[in-house]
């Protein structure tokens, strides 16, 4: 790919792997308050879709690591902490909205410039964020047609997303 173009292309996944980026934090950011307020299942699922953030940013960076560049540690925004309840799914919503549109764009860039690798990465994280999507929406209805009925439902459900990873300290 003539250098030029891969540029442009390098340019657009950094800048989703910066949001990626905000994501995590934004995300996690909220996980732990919605635990401490005892919505572990809302926590729960929030930390799940960090998690899958945290492999988009990691795919986004090996792509651009692949094409010759340097994956950002920027974060695309400050995280918004302190978050009502009520707020944090519309955000979300918004966010992830924002993010497929943006996406959609640079997965244009990437057509354009003649990066199909790039474009098929794009895709993929794009239905995956349609998903992320549909449950922030989702729950932000039901937090506007049920609103502490709902809310009541879910206070006190464990917040555990399964087994923990081992991570690098506490392999065999």
């Amino acid at each position: 790919m003539q250098k030029e173009r891969k540029a442009k292309v390098i340019e657009v996944l950094n800048k989703a792997r910066s949001m990626e980026l905000y994501a995590i934090h934004q995300y996690m950011n909220q996980h732990y308050n919605l635990d401490d307020a005892d919505y572990g299942e809302l926590a729960a699922k929030v930390k799940l879709i960090a998690i899958d953030e945290m492999r988009h940013a990691e795919a986004f960076a090996e792509r651009i690591k692949e094409l010759g560049g340097e994956p950002t540690s920027d974060v695309a925004d400050k995280v918004k902490k302190g978050q009502d309840v009520k707020a944090i799914f519309p955000f979300d919503a918004k966010v992830e909205d924002e993010t497929i549109d943006d996406y959609n764009q640079f997965l244009l860039v990437c057509r354009e410039n003649g990066d199909n690798l790039s474009v098929k990465l794009f895709e993929q994280i794009i239905d995956e964020e349609q998903a992320h999507f549909s449950y922030f929406d989702n729950i932000t209805s039901h937090l506007k047609n049920l609103g502490d009925t709902f809310l009541a439902r879910i206070a006190g459900t464990p917040a555990d997303t399964g087994p923990a990873s081992k991570g690098f300290a506490n392999q065999p």
